[in-house]
This record gives structure tokens, C-alpha cells and sequence, in this order.
């Protein structure tokens, strides 16, 4: 019974960090509150390959799962956006942008979720992946305008909801020694966010925003192999008249 809900501890972890990340930037705290998100993500990344590793794998914590997400990487990210930069837009704008990433972040989810099989790429830029982002692109604030953060938040918005393929690591497992070592892991990572938050913050921000633009290239790019394949194709028929 403890085993099958070591996973869901996870999950649950999960979602209290991103209701903590909400309360810090509702009292400015915006680099710690990123920080918070961060961890999330790695708590995230855990909950499932830990239920794998044990063979407790359920619909109930899959549900749970996409629960807490929605809070962790779409209301919180959203939020710290909002308090960062978007209320000194006029409230229409920045309300429809501030509820606009989580009902994106939302429906990701919910097409995930009925999706049968696990396919080996994902079919829009995962929440956590774009909640990570805007969490900490927020810390930004002072170089980049209120206008680019709207877009940056519309454009990961749509990535989540788009058909552009991203790379799949949830089939990577970890070995139960891993399992029992992954709570020290978290500690760690805890310890030194929080001493250095904003660098922490920043460093991320870098390489989740190559993996959301990775998935726009590569789609580009399939999009461009399309064309010319088809082109040869139009090019043969013509050639063979």
C-alpha cells in the first residue's frame, strides 16, 4: 500500500509547490516562486518513472497527475507573469493573456490523457516544458517589455495546443536504486535554489527554451521535406509526359 503511493507523493509535491510558487508571487517573492516551478518540473519528471520503476502505475495517479499540472504549470506560471509584468496592461489584455496559457495548458492535457499508447515524441509542447518557460522568462522583466511577454506567452500558448512533434523522455526509466535515491536528489536541488535563486532561475530558462524551439525547427524542417518531396514527385510526372 506505502509503495503504491510513493508516486503520488510525487504528484502531490508537485501541486503544493505550485500553489507555494502562486502565494510567493502574490508577495513578490518572483525569483523564488520560479524557483518553485522548477522543482515542480522535477517532481514531475519523477512521479511517473518512479511508478514504472516500482510497477504501480494506475489512472488514478495519471489523473492526478494532469490535476496538479494544470495548477503547477498553468495558473502559477500565469500568475507570476500577471503580477510580474501584465497588470500594468490594460485589464482586458492582460486578463484574457493571464487565462488564456492555462485553458491552452488544459486542453494539452486533456488530448494527452485520451491519447492511446505513447507514441515516441509529443504532440505539442508539454505544459511543464512551457509553464517552466514563462515562469522564468517573468524574471526578465526589467530587459524585455510588457508587449513581448504577451507574445511569448501567446506563442507558448499555441505551442501547446499545436501539432508540433517534441521529443518524448517519459519512456526513459530509472532502476529502483535510482528510486531511493531521488528523494536526497530533490533536497539537493532544493538546497541550492534556494541560495541562488535567480541565477538557478535563469540558467533553466535556457535550455527549456531550446527544447521549445526544437520542436518548431524540427517541424519546419519536416514541413520543408514534405514540399520538396512532393515536388519531385510533380516533378517526375511532368518529366515522364
Amino acid at each position: 500500500m506505502i509503495t503504491k503511493s510513493i508516486p503520488n507523493m510525487f504528484t502531490l509535491g508537485n501541486l503544493a509547490l505550485g500553489m507555494i510558487a502562486m502565494m510567493m508571487a502574490l508577495n513578490e517573492k518572483f525569483s523564488m516562486a520560479a524557483i518553485m516551478i522548477i522543482i515542480a518540473m522535477l517532481l514531475d519528471g519523477l512521479d511517473g518513472r518512479v511508478a514504472r520503476a516500482l510497477h504501480v502505475q494506475s489512472e488514478f495517479g495519471k489523473e492526478l497527475d494532469s490535476l496538479s499540472d494544470v495548477i503547477s504549470f498553468g495558473a502559477a506560471p500565469a500568475l507570476i507573469m500577471y503580477m510580474v509584468t501584465l497588470q500594468v496592461l490594460p485589464d482586458p489584455i492582460a486578463w484574457s493573456a493571464t487565462a488564456i496559457f492555462p485553458m491552452c495548458g488544459a486542453l494539452r492535457l486533456a488530448r494527452f490523457n485520451v491519447r492511446k499508447g505513447m507514441p515516441g515524441y509529443f504532440t505539442g509542447l508539454p505544459i511543464p516544458a512551457a509553464g517552466g518557460v514563462l515562469a522564468t522568462l517573468s524574471l526578465f522583466h526589467h530587459e524585455i517589455s510588457g508587449t513581448y511577454m504577451i507574445i511569448a506567452m501567446l506563442l507558448l500558448s499555441y505551442l501547446m495546443v499545436s501539432t508540433v512533434r517534441y521529443p518524448n523522455f517519459k519512456k526513459v526509466g530509472l532502476p529502483k536504486k535510482v528510486v531511493i535515491g531521488a528523494p536526497i536528489v530533490i533536497v539537493v536541488a532544493v538546497a541550492i535554489a534556494v541560495v541562488f535563486p535567480d541565477q538557478i532561475s535563469k540558467l533553466i530558462f535556457i535550455p527549456l527554451v531550446i527544447y521549445a524551439v526544437y520542436g518548431v525547427k524540427q517541424s519546419i524542417e519536416r514541413s520543408l521535406r514534405r514540399r520538396n518531396h512532393k515536388k519531385k514527385e510533380e516533378d517526375s510526372l511532368h518529366s515522364d509526359r
